[in-house]
């Protein structure tokens, strides 16, 4: 996963997958989200739950422990690593959702600049990437999207994925308390499959991070692989 996310849709379209019949705080605001570029360091919105029940937050995209000063905040965790390396050992247990309506991903397919590619789920819906981070109300707050192994087509585009959740499975991962090889099984081998997903060529626009607008993931061509 290369680092790029659109979060177009409104936090109640986002919520609404979830089909959750509880009231949440929602700190994000009412209106369309309207981004089709999110970079890394700059706030995303994430579902997560406290003791207060579930909420709807504004939070960093990426996460480094107090201790590794020498290194730049990871935005992305491994799931074969992050339930027992001592890098994420602090946040492992603070589940949180990031609600996404699709991703990019960048190919070498032999040109003067690497090509875009768009990934989103087939059926229009959001996908729901497993994530842990910091939430405690203080400026070293971030988060981390859980990351696997690409499958199928998929693997052309890029060798990563984010874990992407089943409603069903993204409501258990926020609101249930469960052990952490649970959690660690889930999303290693419970994430959706690459056929749930279509993916395409877009313009190189999208390198630019002031870019914005619904242009940037329009396709190139008319067929969606």
């Amino acid at each position: 996963m290369c680092g790029r996310l659109t979060q177009y849709r409104g936090i109640h379209d986002f919520v609404d997958t979830l089909s959750m019949p509880v009231v949440w705080r929602n700190n994000v605001g009412n209106q369309t989200l309207g981004r089709y570029n999110v970079a890394p360091s700059t706030p995303v919105a994430i579902l997560r739950m406290d003791d207060a029940g579930p909420r709807a937050d504004l939070v960093r995209w990426g996460w480094r422990p107090h201790w590794a000063t020498d290194r730049a905040a990871p935005i992305n965790a491994r799931v074969e690593k992050v339930a027992h390396g001592p890098f994420f050992r602090a946040i492992w247990p603070h589940r949180a959702v990031t609600p996404i309506d699709g991703w990019y991903e960048w190919v070498d397919e032999g040109g003067a600049k690497k090509q875009p590619y768009y990934i989103r789920r087939r059926d229009g819906r959001p996908a729901l990437c497993a994530s842990i981070g910091q939430f405690s109300g203080g400026e070293h707050d971030g988060f981390v999207i859980i990351t696997a192994d690409a499958q199928g087509g998929m693997v052309d585009v890029h060798d990563r994925r984010p874990v992407v959740l089943s409603p069903e499975l993204a409501r258990a991962w926020i609101t249930a308390v469960m052990p952490g090889d649970y959690a660690e099984q889930m999303a290693l081998n419970l994430g959706e499959p690459a056929e749930v997903f279509e993916w395409y060529r877009v313009s190189t626009a999208v390198g630019n991070v002031r870019n914005q607008g619904a242009d940037l993931i329009t396709p190139l061509d008319r067929t969606a692989l």
